[in-house]
């Protein structure tokens, strides 16, 4: 139940962390904006992200900060948090951007037949067909169309956070996709050249009345965001074009 108190509060600083969670940088966005906030003073957190509400009170406990409540705030929920005396915010942020920056990603893919992998990642786990196909139906999807599946779904998911986060209302949001490579015939043994992607091509289509301007201006921050982009186009060509209905 919101705390009705919290409502005559004056934050010094108020931030929209849009669709992250602590867990996605939110944390360290709070981090950041804490240093503008004075010892004793408020900081309000926007966000959109419902397990904020439970993560958000144990990590300002660890953080020596002082986590007062939270009040519905249309489509968002506001968090204020009151800084603490004598926490050394600026060593913190350094310690947690040096520890982001070290993360590691792992995961394990094991034989489970017949052109069949599965992949356990986390509390996660998928499975792979072969690694191009190119028949109309198969039992699983290969591992070409979950590369370009991962590329499409980097920018849908950036895109629609670079839009919450703005105040943006873009809805629809639906990107399509089509790849090639290089060589088939290398790829299936039958020849020596080059396997590898040669191109892709995405079209991301969204509908929104708002400034068209800054609709783009969210989707370039998503592309220049999107370290599945940033790697494939460092080896293959591709082009992405955003179409605003």
């Amino acid at each position: 139940m919101a705390d009705p108190t919290l409502s005559g509060l004056e934050p010094a600083v108020v931030f929209d962390g849009g669709d992250l969670d602590c867990g996605s940088g939110l944390a360290l966005l709070i981090r950041e904006h804490m240093l503008e906030v004075p010892p004793g003073a408020v900081l309000e957190v926007r966000s959109r992200e419902i397990t904020v509400c439970d993560d958000l009170p144990p990590w300002c406990r660890l953080s020596g900060h002082d986590y007062l409540g939270e009040l519905p705030g249309g489509n968002t929920t506001r968090f204020f948090v009151r800084r603490g005396d004598g926490v050394q915010d600026e060593q913190a942020l350094a310690a947690d951007k040096a520890k982001a920056n070290d993360y590691t990603w792992r995961l394990r893919a094991r034989a489970a037949g017949p052109m069949r992998s599965t992949v356990y990642c986390r509390n996660f786990q998928w499975t792979v067909g072969q690694a191009a196909s190119f028949e109309e139906r198969d039992a699983h999807p290969s591992a070409v169309e979950y590369l370009l599946g991962t590329l499409a779904a980097s920018l849908t998911t950036g895109f629609a956070t670079e839009c919450a986060r703005d105040g943006l209302e873009v809805d629809d949001i639906e990107i399509s996709a089509k790849g090639t490579l290089h060589s088939v015939m290398a790829h299936l043994g039958l020849d020596a050249g080059d396997p590898s992607l040669e191109s892709a091509t995405l079209r991301c289509f969204a509908s929104s009345f708002d400034d068209e301007a800054a609709v783009r201006a969210a989707w370039d921050r998503a592309l220049a965001r999107s370290p599945i982009v940033a790697t494939l186009r460092k080896a293959a060509s591709i082009e992405i074009k955003l179409v605003i209905m």
